[in-house]
């Protein structure tokens, strides 16, 4: 099936398809019963040098765009995986390339590229904030020559399998700042020393074998030489990682939604009921060609939002839009698929029911499908502030 973007990055595709093959449904399959890490499957792509994608060549990386990044989360999710254990560090990355100093890009950086160290964490979202970013409640108060965390964070994913955290705190309260987005600082926290040092890591069991957790901050100490960039700047540094991780979600929605594609395709074409193919009844046609036209818009959107992000242009609506339509169309997908495989689309054994948990996860996030048609209908069109 030729679809958008099929025939770009040819080798790159090949790669991670021909990588993806060593790690069938059936080991997937296994992760997901076991509620574990694909710890084998993540190592693997560190090996082949696909997690250090972002990394400049001169830290040992390969130097590539968010455009050669989106396409290989796309074929891991195409091939029946899910990047959702992985992504953390592709969209990690330039939040640190871009923002970091030269004497932490030299630190961390070549040790992330030869996989010593994995960077898959961002801390963000707060319990009684969600996405209003600006009003985050954990603090982190100058000492000295070190920062002193106080907070809590939740869905805070891979902090069990990821040795860095980029943490988002507030170094100047709310009420001294003129703009509510001043004042806010990133920092990159030593994982495994913060939990001996005041974070605690309290995990989340949910409907997708996805590890996010919730974490809480007693004075913790940070040194003041990883707070990234300028204190009171983090929140426009780290738009830089959250542009980036509603593209890359795109494109992993836009491989589900070509995986769910070619196997309802297949399904349809060979199931038989009253002497004919399923596939011949408009009833089955229609839905899986809608899907498959709504996946074909996206990922030309998201290749927009890729193109603007690497040009190091203002992206942030079409990332947004790129996540929108992406996550719609593979969700519409999900259900064409489960609906016309009947009764086996809810066994293990197909795959379809992981893989409708998975892709449904992203209709809520990294950010909920109501608050970008705010942002467009704000930010794009001009209509009234809603909140």
């Amino acid at each position: 099936m030729q679809t958008v973007g099929s025939g770009q990055y040819q080798e790159i595709r090949d790669a991670v398809r021909a990588l993806c093959a060593d790690f069938p449904a059936e080991y997937h399959r296994k992760v997901d019963e076991a509620r574990a890490y694909p710890e084998a499957f993540v190592d693997a792509l560190t090996r082949a040098g696909w997690m250090a994608a972002l990394i400049p060549e001169e830290y040992g990386g390969s130097g590539l765009g968010l455009t050669e990044a989106s396409v290989i989360m796309e074929e891991i999710n195409r091939a029946g995986g899910n990047s959702g254990a992985c992504h953390g560090q592709m969209y990690n990355m330039n939040t640190l390339v871009r923002h970091g100093s030269e004497e932490q890009r030299n630190r961390y950086l070549p040790k992330i590229a030869a996989g010593e160290l994995r960077l898959q964490s961002m801390g963000v979202t707060e319990p009684t904030t969600g996405t209003d970013t600006t009003r985050i409640k954990t603090t982190a108060v100058k000492k000295g020559d070190r920062y002193i965390i106080n907070g809590q964070k939740v869905w805070i994913s891979r902090v069990q399998h990821s040795d860095l955290m980029i943490l988002l705190a507030r170094t100047t309260p709310l009420d001294q700042v003129k703009k509510k987005s001043e004042g806010l600082s990133i920092f990159i926290v030593d994982i495994k020393e913060a939990m001996t040092r005041g974070m605690t890591v309290q995990p989340i069991l949910n409907m997708v074998n996805h590890e996010t957790n919730e974490l809480f901050f007693d004075s913790l100490e940070i040194p003041e030489e990883n707070l990234i960039g300028e204190e009171g700047q983090g929140f426009k540094y780290i738009l830089t990682g959250l542009n980036a991780e509603r593209t890359l979600i795109a494109a992993e929605c836009i491989g589900d939604g070509y995986w769910f594609v070619d196997k309802v395709t297949a399904y349809a074409n060979e199931r038989v009921v009253f002497g004919r193919p399923i596939g011949q009844n408009q009833g089955v046609q229609f839905p899986i060609a809608e899907a498959f036209i709504e996946v074909e818009a996206a990922n030309l959107m998201r290749f927009e939002a890729c193109r603007l992000y690497d040009a190091h242009q203002p992206c942030g609506t079409q990332a947004n839009m790129a996540k929108y339509l992406a996550a719609k169309a593979s969700w519409e997908a999900a259900n064409a698929c489960l609906q016309f495989h009947g009764g086996f689309g809810f066994a293990c054994e197909y795959d379809i029911e992981r893989k409708f948990r998975e892709t449904r996860l992203y209709q809520v996030a990294p950010i909920s499908t109501n608050l970008i048609l705010s942002y467009v209908a704000e930010h794009v069109l001009g209509l009234p502030r809603s909140f």
